[in-house]
């Protein structure tokens, strides 16, 4: 029984290189979230100000579009395993410059803003390959194991990651946490260098620009497809509170648990995936996405409803746990339905759903924040999710029905990449 909902690592045992990708994502996730904590706790140290630490999601929300949209175009034209070690090597280079500025004797807030936004562009540039790669590296009836490894490995960094940076923080210092994530890219681009070269499978010989209209026509043609989006970046732009949690647990006068906000959504998530082993054979996803990202409304309203700082803890764990189970089934439904030939362009449209909601989330939750009180923007950011999920649901049904035993795409899919493993046998 608890062999059915534990979470399969058939897919580490089995492929080699996903294997090494997948570590190489453990060690700079790590690394990363220690700078995602760090980054805007020194802006806060020096500013003091709800605007200016929301403005993170603002100065990198422009790079992010358009980084991520060529990225996507990118990942369909070359090697996407040289492009992710690549972009590796300038994310490097991007933390010893933050590392550089905390040793000033006056940080240059200005600076911090720009690598934010040169941090976005890096992103914007490689998750699109990241996403793009795996069903190359694994067979068809192995995603869904994968695809929730891929989120382990995340939840591992967002987990750690904060609590270790509280640890710097309070005794080494800022420079400490850039430091550590300096490190972690050096071990992930070592590591990275033992994965196969990903060539993309159909020459490509159309205009960058034509490719990227030709991917978005694509992704707008397919209901199901689209309503992944629009449900996620409702869900993030409204629900988002991250940006609030320095203001939050000083509110609570819980300063102590500033890395515990940034940790609980994540443990919630991680449960989540520890015990996902049930959706190997699960079918509706667009059901379970929709329903998981009411669930993450509810959850954020609750949370900032209570004045008890381990009741918020408490529903900042449950909505982690909400937004998995829509993050996995969307990873999911993507990887099973998605031709090879656009799969980098829809990760670039993928990116921007899962990582513009947030980054507009932020500054939804500071703006809002300072016009009235933390709490206001909390939950009301909450109450607008369920409705506008809900809104959205109804109106694509197409996404609300998604049957992967029924659904065209992934059938076809299905066959294609039988076939794949078939021929590699013989």
């Amino acid at each position: 029984m608890l062999k059915k909902f534990a979470v399969d690592l058939t897919p580490l045992k089995k492929y080699p290189d996903f294997r090494f990708l997948w570590s190489a994502g453990l060690i700079s996730n790590f690394g990363s979230m220690i700078t995602y904590v760090a980054l805007p706790f020194q802006i806060k140290l020096l500013t003091g100000s709800y605007l200016q630490v929301g403005a993170i999601g603002l100065v990198e929300l422009v790079p992010l579009i358009v980084f991520g949209l060529y990225g996507g175009v990118l990942a369909d034209k070359v090697d996407r395993k040289k492009m992710i070690w690549t972009t590796e090597f300038f994310a490097l280079f991007v933390s010893l410059t933050l590392f550089a500025n905390s040793r000033l004797h006056h940080p240059h807030i200005i600076l911090l803003f720009i690598v934010a936004g040169t941090f976005a562009a890096v992103d914007g540039l490689q998750r699109p390959s990241q996403d793009a790669i795996l069903p190359r590296l694994i067979e068809h009836h192995d995603q869904p194991s994968a695809s929730s490894l891929m989120s382990l490995r995340w939840q591992f960094g967002a987990i750690t990651g904060p609590a270790v940076a509280g640890f710097l923080l309070a005794t080494l210092g800022i420079g400490a946490g850039y430091l550590f994530d300096v490190g972690s890219y050096i071990i992930s681009i070592a590591l990275l260098a033992k994965v196969s070269s990903v060539p993309p499978t159909i020459e490509n010989e159309l205009p960058d620009f034509q490719n990227l209209i030709n991917g978005i026509k694509y992704a707008v043609t397919r209901k199901d497809l689209l309503g992944t989006y629009v449900i996620d970046l409702a869900a993030m732009f409204f629900a988002m509170p991250n940006a609030l949690f320095p203001f939050w647990a000083d509110q609570l006068h819980s300063r102590w648990a500033l890395g515990l906000f940034y940790a609980a959504g994540t443990i919630g998530a991680i449960v989540t995936t520890l015990t996902s082993g049930w959706m190997r054979t699960y079918r509706y996803h667009g059901r379970a996405i929709m329903l998981a990202a009411i669930g993450w409304g509810i959850a954020i309203t609750l949370a900032g409803s209570t004045h008890s700082l381990a009741f918020t803890l408490i529903f900042l764990g449950l909505a982690g746990a909400s937004d998995q189970v829509s993050a996995l089934c969307r990873g999911i439904l993507w990887n099973q339905s998605i031709p090879d030939e656009y799969r980098g362009r829809l990760a670039g449209i993928q990116l921007l759903s899962y990582s513009v909601g947030p980054l507009g989330g932020q500054m939804r939750a500071g703006s809002m924040a300072a016009w009235t009180n933390l709490r206001t923007s909390v939950v009301s950011g909450g109450l607008l999710c369920i409705g506008f999920v809900s809104l959205f649901s109804a109106a694509l049904p197409d996404f609300r029905k998604y049957d992967n035993q029924t659904n065209k795409f992934a059938v076809a899919q299905k066959k294609i990449r039988d076939q794949e493993a078939n021929n590699s046998q013989n």
